[in-house]
């Protein structure tokens, strides 16, 4: 019973501290999912808090919060403490200055809380004490493995790796003057990471910090479309005032291809700023097109197909060449040129058509079928977008859309560069231009777009979209000329 004296308020009943069994339950769980990865250990104290939690990294930034969504409010209260009198900033000893973030529910029991708090606090002391410790090992390997992905030894790397299972990786490369402090915050932040399937693999090598992403093929949606690791690689850019180019998520037989994507990007890239090459965005077909439609479409044009004769094709298609894909295949530039032959028959297709090798591509990013196609159906180049993919009206409303910005002019020359698969020099021949000429119209197209022209993946689906959306003058005879080479603007 409560007692109460004159003049003054009665004392609330105190909430009683957790049991023995209470308390072992705590432990058991945080210590669970410390074990596997600091993300989960974060999602366990906001379960257990029936609140929100997030760490927060003074370099990185947030590096995870739960849910997503409290991101901004922990780093801000993590700032400025006295701002937020509901949430307990909990600084992590060992752990160079990284803070834990509990906001508690309303029905949580203080006590509850504070055993949760101070168990997270100090797991997290010991994950920091245990990376710290083999980080220099760790590390090594790290590069190492990076040099096998580039030498094309996939299968060594994932055996160096401990049997890794990922099949797909995205790469990203940045550069800039504060790299080994970037470094190190990216480390902290991404190892381990395995609670949501993926791998990163962090490694500085001279002038270039390298962020790899390995992720399995049912995790492409989320990689294309915004994985957790790009968020954070994105924070630390800016931070840091890093330049970075991202690939497109990309097979490990093809990881050649996608670094030397993640570099051309990172050329074009203003300091800061994290510039990724995944498609066309939210104009991406793989965004466009309803999912249930691309998977049986895909599944039924490649059914003739098996891997290896799946990776070559797509090792040519994202290379722009047998020599280029060869590499990647660790095979003969004579063995990629019998193979490519092998499949055209297979799919009973001329594979030098470009509409023919841009629905290929489209085909072969798309997820993969819970069931094989039960029958092959052929790729036509007319029209440039299947109906089963889209309906006539909606991919004229997408290619039109997507163009927009392009007058004629640059519509022209654009078509005519996508139908010479990228080459300027042909392309220019055919339109009757000085290469400098195009290579300017180009570089006016990527900027209008907004787009990277030099990725695979852009080119591929801005063929569709050019093939689409043409009018019966978006010829190279329909370029106005004051005489030669020479282009006369419209209008003088």
């Amino acid at each position: 019973m409560t007692t109460r004296g004159p003049g003054r308020e009665p004392h609330p009943a105190r909430t009683p501290a957790p049991s023995a069994v209470e308390h072992a339950q705590v432990v058991r769980r945080l210590t669970r999912a410390a074990a596997r990865s600091g993300a989960l250990l974060v999602a366990e104290v906001a379960a257990l808090a029936e609140g929100w939690a997030a760490l927060v990294d003074p370099a990185a930034g947030l590096v995870h919060a739960t849910p997503d969504s409290a991101g901004p409010t922990a780093l801000r209260a993590a700032a400025h403490p006295q701002a937020h009198p509901h949430v307990s900033v909990h600084q992590v000893p060992g752990a160079q200055g990284t803070v834990l973030v509990v906001c508690p529910g309303v029905a949580a029991a203080p006590p509850l809380t504070a055993l949760v708090t101070q168990c997270a606090v100090d797991l997290l002391r010991l994950r920091a004490r245990h990376a710290e410790e083999t980080r220099g090992a760790e590390q090594r390997v790290h590069t190492a493995v990076l040099r096998l992905l580039l030498r094309g030894q996939h299968r060594l790397a994932a055996e160096v790796l401990g049997g890794e299972t990922a099949t797909h990786a995205t790469v990203y490369r940045l550069t800039g003057r504060a790299l080994h402090t970037a470094h190190h915050a990216l480390w902290r932040a991404t190892q381990p990471d395995l609670s949501n399937g993926t791998r990163t693999l962090v490694s500085l090598d001279g002038a270039e910090l390298t962020v790899v992403a390995l992720h399995g093929a049912r995790d492409l949606p989320r990689a294309d479309a915004g994985h957790p690791t790009l968020a954070l690689v994105a924070r630390v850019a800016d931070r840091h005032q890093l330049t970075g180019g991202a690939a497109a998520p990309a097979p490990l037989d093809m990881f050649v291809t996608a670094w030397a994507e993640a570099g051309s990007t990172r050329n074009s890239t203003s300091i800061g700023r994290l510039t990724s090459v995944t498609g066309l965005g939210a104009h991406g077909l793989l965004h466009v097109i309803p999912p249930d439609r691309l998977v049986t479409w895909s599944a039924a044009v490649l059914q003739p197909l098996d891997g290896r004769e799946r990776r070559t094709l797509e090792a040519w298609l994202r290379s722009g060449s047998a020599q280029a894909a060869a590499p990647a295949l660790d095979v003969s530039e004579g063995t990629v040129r019998s193979r490519l032959r092998g499949i055209g028959v297979l799919l009973a297709v001329d594979l030098d058509h470009p509409t023919v090798q841009a629905q290929s591509l489209l085909a072969l990013r798309a997820p993969a079928a819970p069931v094989p196609a039960a029958a092959a159906q052929p790729l036509l180049p007319s029209p440039p977008l299947p109906a089963a993919l889209l309906s006539a009206e909606r991919a004229g409303r997408w290619a039109s859309g997507l163009l927009q910005p392009l007058d004629p002019r640059l519509r022209i020359a654009l078509r005519c560069w996508l139908a010479h698969r990228g080459r300027t020099a042909p392309a220019a021949t055919e339109l009757a231009l000085h290469r400098t000429t195009l290579s300017t119209w180009l570089s006016e197209c990527g900027r209008l777009l907004d787009l990277d022209l030099s990725a695979a993946t852009v080119r591929t689906e801005l063929h569709l979209a050019v093939e689409t959306a043409a009018a019966t003058d978006d010829v190279p005879a329909a370029l106005p000329r004051r005489g030669g080479r020479t282009y006369r603007e419209p209008g003088r």
